[in-house]
């Protein structure tokens, strides 16, 4: 079997990284066709676009992409190339998951995954002013959108996957207390799609600041979660804190004819090119992309060769406590999938 895969380097450490990733996965032994597209200021520099129409057309042959972080240039007219990737391919779910890897952290244990719906709510972008300028009583208005089919799919995307990945629990996160229509929906719904999974998938709703509180005190309450786009975006990050940063966070988006893997940081271009960046968020999306191709064995072989080469040979790169450089690590990493 040969996987045809859409890769894009990224920019900054994108390359780094993603180099390393593809060394792992190749050492799993499966095949890959390496699709080698453009994005980001990388594309902008070569092709003028940062999104350009080939980098569509292969996701769309392939459908599937392992992408690495990507740079929108500031203040020159270009939407976000992530925002366009989910809008071109209706990548409606944002999976992130987060585990304790690293022994010694403040949280231990740590084992969630978020689900967060990831084209409605507050980012549909639809904005305006009502009065403009220095007038102090200028008001700005932004408009969440939410819809009965974007909350259904996205709440029955999180309870399929607790069932298919033996999870138990599944948090509905709202603010229907306030919200009253837009979150209000949310949770109607949600709560009609659990009914579905009685006896399978457990459930419960929290509030969305009482969630945020719950993170920091008790996070081995939660299981799998899911919520709108903009809680999503922020509980995410708070999860990723728990169990030591974005350096080992991956992301999956995924749709009706499409899935992109990346690392949910940023490119860091203050450190591209001095060897020193973690490739371990990229790795972990790469996992993830195995799992859904049906390659699971595999996928658990990396996550099983990362969490060895961190805590059993104590490798790890320098944002984790360590020395290791980005291709020690990956070499590390490579040595002990295959």
């Amino acid at each position: 079997m040969t996987l045809d895969v859409t890769l894009i380097e990224g920019d900054g450490i994108g390359p780094e990284i993603t180099a390393e990733t593809v060394k792992v996965l190749e050492a799993t032994g499966l095949r890959f066709s390496w699709d080698r597209r453009l994005a980001g200021m990388a594309a902008v520099d070569t092709v003028g676009t940062p999104l350009p129409d080939d980098t569509l057309e292969s996701i769309r042959k392939t459908s599937l992409a392992l992408k690495g972080p990507l740079t929108t240039p500031v203040g020159t007219g270009y939407r976000s190339v992530n925002v366009g990737l989910r809008k071109a391919f209706e990548l409606y779910a944002n999976l992130r998951p987060a585990r304790s890897i690293v022994p010694g952290g403040r949280y231990q244990g740590v084992d969630i995954v978020l689900v967060r719906e990831n084209l409605e709510g507050l980012y549909v972008g639809v904005e305006n002013y009502v009065q403009v300028g220095s007038d102090p009583r200028a008001v700005a208005q932004s408009m969440a959108i939410v819809t009965r089919l974007g909350c259904e799919r996205i709440v029955r995307y999180a309870f399929e996957y607790a069932v298919r990945h033996g999870r138990k629990t599944v948090t509905i996160v709202h603010k229907a207390n306030i919200l009253k229509m837009a979150s209000g929906l949310f949770l109607e719904v949600a709560r009609q799609v659990a009914t579905e999974f009685d006896g399978r998938v457990a459930s419960n709703d929290m509030i969305i600041d009482n969630t945020a509180m719950q993170l920091v005190m008790r996070p081995e309450q939660f299981d799998v979660m899911v919520t709108t786009n903009m809680f999503g975006d922020i509980l995410s990050d708070e999860i990723s804190g728990l169990v030591g940063g974005l350096g080992l966070a991956p992301g999956a988006n995924i749709g009706p004819s499409a899935a992109i893997f990346e690392a949910v940081h940023g490119s860091a271009p203050d450190i591209a090119g001095k060897g020193v960046a973690n490739p371990s968020a990229q790795m972990l999306a790469a996992a993830m992309l195995l799992d859904h191709v049906g390659e699971v064995e595999r996928g658990n072989r990396v996550r099983a060769a990362l969490e060895d080469v961190i805590v059993g040979q104590n490798i790890r790169t320098r944002d984790l406590g360590g020395t290791a450089g980005t291709r020690e690590f990956g070499d590390a990493v490579a040595r002990r999938v295959g």
